[in-house]
């Protein structure tokens, strides 16, 4: 068993260095007790409000992010349909053309030129419609994406974009996109 006379002699020592150094107990109580209550508040009115103000942030800047990968998703999904629209007129075009040529075989020789010429019109007017639809898709995507971006701006600085801020935001991401 333990005995009481060293514990004594250690609150002893401790009650001297206090008095030593001017503690009061009653004070450091009350102030530890202040301090608690200061720290409680600025907890739930300062730092509280601060916290979940930069978690809103973090996720709307999560969110914009997610957005611009969904963005250029769809850019690569759209060239990928144009290019697959591409080659599947390139694939008429020369089937087109390959069925001219049996044809014009069995046929004159003035019968062969105007399949022939027919197949190239075929071919010129499907490549046009192709770049025609590539490009709205284009356009499309770069209106969006600069409304998209105009939007993640104004939410991430809080500051409503006025028409010239927008519409710089767009060329400026359109230029981007398009290189």
């Amino acid at each position: 068993m333990i005995s009481a006379t060293p514990i004594i002699i250690a609150a002893g020592k401790v009650d001297a260095i206090a008095d030593k150094f001017g503690l009061a107990w009653g004070k450091f109580f009350a102030q530890v007790i202040i301090f608690w209550i200061v720290f409680t508040i600025l907890k739930k009115y300062a730092f509280g409000p601060i916290l979940a103000m930069l978690e809103q942030r973090r996720q709307r800047i999560a969110d914009g992010e997610a957005k611009l990968e969904k963005i250029a998703k769809d850019a690569a999904e759209a060239k990928q349909n144009s290019q697959a629209i591409l080659d599947k007129a390139e694939a008429d075009a020369a089937r087109l053309v390959k069925e001219a040529d049996d044809a014009a075989k069995a046929i004159q020789e003035r019968r062969q030129q105007d399949a022939v010429a027919s197949a190239n019109t075929i071919i010129a007017k499907a490549r046009e419609a192709a770049q025609l639809e590539q490009e709205q898709l284009m356009a499309q995507l770069k209106r969006e994406f600069g409304r998209m971006v105009s939007d993640a701006t104004s939410r991430v600085t809080g500051k409503v974009l006025n028409t010239e801020d927008q519409t710089r935001i767009n060329q400026e991401t359109s230029a981007q996109v398009s290189a």
